[in-house]
């Protein structure tokens, strides 16, 4: 195995565009398989939360299930605090249908009042353009023991 820094696209969460920027990987030189080492997994997840939360569009199914699994919500449980059915919340994750304007914010700020983070400006609701969704491309590195935003 022979280890070094390298880009790693983190699909594992559940998002489809987060890459790992200089995270460790150790690679077999003869039959291809490779280890990932993502310390501190947890603050990762919370400073992924707060980058899609403060994003300007409306969330994508693939962002809402990241949030409510970070959250620690099962489906029913997320679909109660919301206020919605159980199969709405499916059709949100799936992307059978678009997650309303109020849900979204209630999910915004569900998330920031959380475990995730501790601050959301109030104002930033209002820049939100519910009638677009978009992915959002995330890089991420770590620095000095702590990770942090870059461009993707």
């Amino acid at each position: 195995m022979t280890a070094r820094r390298e880009n790693y696209r983190y699909q594992e969460c559940g998002l489809p565009y987060v890459t790992l920027k200089g995270i460790g990987v150790s690679r077999c030189s003869n039959c291809g398989n490779y280890e990932i080492s993502i310390p501190r997994i947890e603050e990762l997840h919370r400073l992924i939360a707060k980058a899609l939360i403060e994003k300007t569009t409306r969330f994508t199914g693939a962002e809402i299930r990241f949030l409510r699994k970070s959250l620690g919500l099962s489906a029913t449980d997320f679909a109660l605090r919301m206020g919605v059915t159980v199969e709405t919340v499916s059709r949100w994750e799936h992307g059978a249908a678009p997650i309303g304007p109020q849900a979204d914010r209630l999910l915004r700020l569900l998330v920031a009042q959380g475990r995730l983070t501790t601050q959301y400006p109030e104002q930033q609701l209002d820049r939100i353009n519910t009638k677009t969704a978009k992915e959002t491309r995330l890089g991420v590195t770590l620095e000095d023991e702590e990770w942090a935003v870059v461009a993707a």
